[in-house]
């Protein structure tokens, strides 16, 4: 028997979209998420500061990166989902990541699979 498929979709978004894409995916019925606060960069290579009459380029942006697991059948809600919360339409709006989940456990329960998320 084949068990149920899952998929883990990451966003790296902008901090102050967080709100906007935690509502949005509670509207479809998402009801758990991680969020870490994350620093990272693209294809702009950071951006160019001045301090004290010196330039020098920042690296590292900070980024809010949120995770959830779902049944396949709500992925393409749930990137549909971030997709138009979390869109500024300026430079570092973000990246969506989709990737298989073999297996997911709650451990208070034991409960497997979409049961446990």
């Amino acid at each position: 028997m084949d068990a149920p498929t899952m998929k883990k979709v990451e966003a790296i978004i902008k901090p102050f979209k967080l709100d906007e894409v935690k509502e949005a995916l509670a509207e479809i019925g998402v009801q758990g998420m991680t969020v870490s606060e994350v620093k990272g960069f693209g294809r702009t290579g950071g951006k160019r500061e001045v301090y004290r009459g010196s330039a020098y380029i920042v690296d590292f942006v900070p980024k809010v990166k949120l995770e959830v697991v779902v049944p396949d059948g709500l992925v393409s809600q749930v990137l549909e989902a971030v997709e138009r919360s979390a869109k500024t339409g300026r430079i570092g709006d973000g990246k969506i990541f989709v990737t298989a989940v073999e297996e997911a456990i709650r451990i208070r329960t034991g409960e497997r699979g979409e049961q446990a998320v």
